[in-house]
């Protein structure tokens, strides 16, 4: 499993705008072929950057995704509402306790 970390900072005023247009997507994205899981994070201390965390059954199958036609609708509304740089990680869970 490949878990993605995305760090989105957005200007305040298109705030508003990601998140209904990622309410309106993200049933799409979670059934996209090898996503196990989508979650959505605001930071408490600066309610401009987001994180979204997603879970893909391998690397390949988010590859699909970031190639599909509807990861390219998503990031072409979102990219004109950053204030920064986006950054992303692909990681390995190595240790979980619940």
């Amino acid at each position: 499993m490949l878990i993605r970390i995305v760090k989105l900072s957005f200007h305040e005023e298109n705030i508003p705008a990601f998140l209904e247009n990622f309410e309106l997507m993200k049933t799409h994205i979670r059934n996209s072929p090898g996503n196990q899981l989508l979650e959505l994070y605001q930071d408490k201390h600066n309610p401009c950057v987001f994180f979204t965390y997603s879970y893909w059954d391998s690397e390949a199958d988010l590859d699909n995704y970031r190639n599909s036609a509807l990861f390219d609708e998503i990031w072409t509304f979102t990219k004109k509402l950053f204030n920064d740089k986006p950054q992303a990680w692909s990681v390995d869970k190595l240790v979980s306790l619940q």
